[in-house]
């Protein structure tokens, strides 16, 4: 989903789709920071 907000600010320079690709990388990463984080736990437990 991020290429597709990625291509259509390249495509138009909308700042909405610009903006909506950083609420989508920022959920990402945030998500992918969560698995590590309870990765971390369940070895430390």
């Amino acid at each position: 989903m991020r290429n597709f907000y990625w291509n259509v600010f390249a495509v138009t320079g909308s700042i909405d789709a610009y903006l909506m690709y950083k609420e989508v990388d920022g959920n990402e990463n945030d998500s992918a920071d969560e698995d590590r984080e309870e990765h971390a736990q369940e070895e430390v437990h």
